[in-house]
């Protein structure tokens, strides 16, 4: 799945940046806060490892807040006590509806809540009062390409090659976007392509894409995978012009978000214009699992029966790979807030 993650590299990096703590993080409160809040969420993550579906979301959201306070202690572009978090900056509605549909919202941009403030840190959207389905924020993860909620028409992180960018000086940017949806290989048409396109800000700026002729009209060139889906090759034009390979890169990593060591192109949340960090992503997905599991245990232990419900495994998937991906993502947003 283009995907690695090392957990246990991950956190030693972060034990040994304690020594010499990063960004705003090097001394007084900051520092004090800085080296606690990872040592409890390396505590929450490590427990969260050895604990059932039952218990895990409250582990791994809990692990992730404290990081999330480590984070803003070590920002840069936090004055004063900007870097101090007050409450969680998000809230989860209609636990009863179905899975996929339960509401996720966000407190306003004027919060100091812990989602919205590195929310805003990472350039990542917050959306109020407008609702965002668990579902649309499921299909963001890279990790969950494989566990659709339902069979509605997907929006999934779509996985990009940058060391296909190679040769000499170009004027284009040109790479494959993978894991283009069933639904729109099968209509295949230039207008849904440009429609689907739309709705990632990065992908919506494309210049041109590989079509089966040289008619002005004619339908893309998929390349489909035996296990479906199927990627489609996309190209830029450069603002300069003649681009070297690492300017090159550099453009799609503004058109990109990171997870791991790979590049990812994601849409915009719905009611924004915006595509979310894949941190922030993550944390509103785990916790609304957090919150279910807290809340209402029954239906979450009727959730994760996999003898009676066909989202146990998706979501037992979910949590494994929270523990091994998520630390990877805390060090390196802490890398992006404290340069």
């Amino acid at each position: 799945m283009y995907m690695q993650a090392d957990p246990d590299e991950a956190w030693e990096k972060l034990r040994a940046s304690r020594a010499n703590p990063p960004g705003k993080a090097g001394g007084g409160a900051r520092r004090k806060t800085y080296a606690a809040a990872l040592e409890q969420a390396e505590q929450m993550f490590r427990a969260a490892a050895v604990v059932g579906p039952a218990t895990r979301p409250l582990q791994v959201f809990y692990g992730l807040s404290q990081a999330g306070r480590a984070i803003a202690a070590a920002a840069v572009h936090l004055k004063g006590e900007e870097w101090r978090l007050d409450g969680h900056g998000i809230r989860a509605s209609g636990l009863g509806k179905p899975f996929a549909d339960i509401e996720i919202r966000t407190d306003p941009a004027t919060s100091r809540g812990s989602f919205v403030r590195l929310s805003q840190l990472f350039e990542s959207p917050v959306w109020g009062k407008e609702p965002v389905r668990l579902e649309e924020v499921w299909d963001m993860l890279p990790v969950n390409l494989e566990y659709p909620l339902t069979d509605r028409n997907r929006y999934p992180a779509l996985y990009t090659d940058s060391s296909s960018i190679h040769g000499d000086p170009h004027p284009l940017l040109h790479v494959p976007v993978c894991d283009i949806p069933d639904w729109v290989i099968d209509d295949g048409t230039r207008e849904t392509v440009t429609s689907f396109f739309a709705t990632y800000p990065g992908l919506a700026r494309h210049h041109e894409y590989v079509r089966q002729t040289y008619r002005p009209d004619a339908p893309p060139d998929f390349t489909r995978y035996g296990h479906g889906g199927g990627e489609l090759r996309v190209s830029w034009l450069m603002p300069q012009g003649d681009a070297l390979v690492e300017e090159r890169r550099e453009h799609l990593h503004g058109l990109t978000r990171s997870h791991g060591r790979s590049r990812w192109f994601l849409p915009a949340i719905p009611s924004t214009s915006r595509e979310p960090h894949l941190l922030m992503v993550w944390w509103s997905v785990v916790y609304t699992l957090s919150m279910l599991a807290r809340y209402e245990p029954a239906s979450w232990a009727g959730l994760i029966s996999v003898d009676g419900n066909r989202h146990a495994v998706p979501i037992e998937g979910l949590l494994k790979r929270a523990i091994a991906f998520i630390p990877g993502l805390i060090a390196s947003s802490l890398d992006e807030v404290s340069g």
